[in-house]
């Protein structure tokens, strides 16, 4: 294919975008439930903030992995793991991949800062310290010389990006800041993502380890991974189970989220059960982990937005 008719959808892996949108979406509305208003122009750009730094950290991890080597030595690349692929098929976009990196923080940056004028004085610095923490898990999760997911922090920052972070940001959009529900809601996105990666790195073990990028799978094996990413689903749905009881009035109606759970863990995890060190049969769990995730998540911001009605 002509790099020219490569799509930036494609560069920025556009369909993973979900896994940002989830948090900011979920610490929306269970900020607006907590204050009982909608500050619109923060909700607006807290989602171009969010949406800037995932496609800079999208994009990143592409050209790093890429220079490292990592992509270019897995064999087992697919739609779920080993990124995009763009940059092994077209080298020439190199520029196009920086320059869409860049302006992906500085888009967010802008939106930060117009964020700044829709919120409390006193959440500021809770905007800046997410921002700024953001903006360096974009870049270090895969560059040097912090690497972070070669150094066995990429799981850490990943659920951290998107479960805490992204939620207490969403909530401060609409002035709220560390409220008790906000706290117990904060794991919940992350682990949806974690779960994404914990199954990508049973996949891409053999170039994971051939680089040096020391995930959980590198370091404890496929059995431990496999065991994990099921104790983390788990935990996602005491989490949502928690929250439910806590949001009260009602508080059961985002227990529709976990339908998918009741649907396809059993059927993901049959599969990695039996095959947690065959990353030719693994993509398939994946595909339909990748599923549960995004019914999961548009599940969650559903039943909290019926909560949300119902309360009002």
């Amino acid at each position: 294919m002509n790099s020219n008719k490569v799509s930036i959808l494609k560069m920025v892996r556009a369909p993973f975008l979900s896994s940002i949108i989830s948090p900011l979406l979920a610490g929306t509305l269970i900020a607006i439930s907590i204050k009982f208003s909608v500050n619109i122009w923060g909700f607006l750009f807290v989602i171009i903030m969010g949406i800037g730094l995932h496609v800079a950290t999208n994009v990143y991890n592409d050209i790093y992995d890429t220079i490292q080597g990592t992509d270019k030595i897995n064999v087992h690349r697919n739609e779920f793991s080993g990124g995009s692929g763009v940059l092994l098929d077209h080298p020439e976009l190199m520029p196009k991949m920086y320059f869409l990196a860049r302006t992906g923080l500085i888009v967010a940056l802008i939106a930060t800062v117009a964020l700044m004028f829709f919120i409390d004085r006193s959440l500021w610095p809770y905007l800046w310290g997410l921002y700024l923490l953001s903006a360096f898990f974009s870049k270090y999760y895969t560059a040097a010389p912090i690497k972070l997911g070669y150094r066995g922090l990429g799981e850490i920052s990943v659920w951290f990006a998107f479960g805490p972070m992204a939620i207490l940001v969403a909530a401060v959009s609409q002035n709220v800041g560390l409220h008790p529900t906000i706290i117990t809601a904060m794991p919940i996105t992350g682990i949806s993502t974690l779960s994404i990666l914990l199954l990508g790195q049973l996949i891409d073990l053999k170039a994971d380890r051939d680089t040096g990028k020391l995930g959980v799978a590198a370091r404890l094996g496929t059995r431990a991974t496999s065991d994990i990413y099921l104790m983390v689903q788990i935990i996602l749905m005491l989490n949502v189970i928690v929250l439910s009881i806590i949001l009260k009035d009602n508080g059961w109606i985002i227990l529709i989220s976990l339908i998918p759970y009741i649907l396809l863990l059993p059927k993901i995890w049959k599969i990695v059960n039996a095959n947690h060190d065959n990353p030719e049969v693994l993509p398939q769990a994946a595909g339909f982990n990748v599923q549960l995730h995004l019914l999961f998540s548009i599940l969650l911001s559903l039943g909290l937005g019926i909560h949300l009605i119902v309360r009002s």
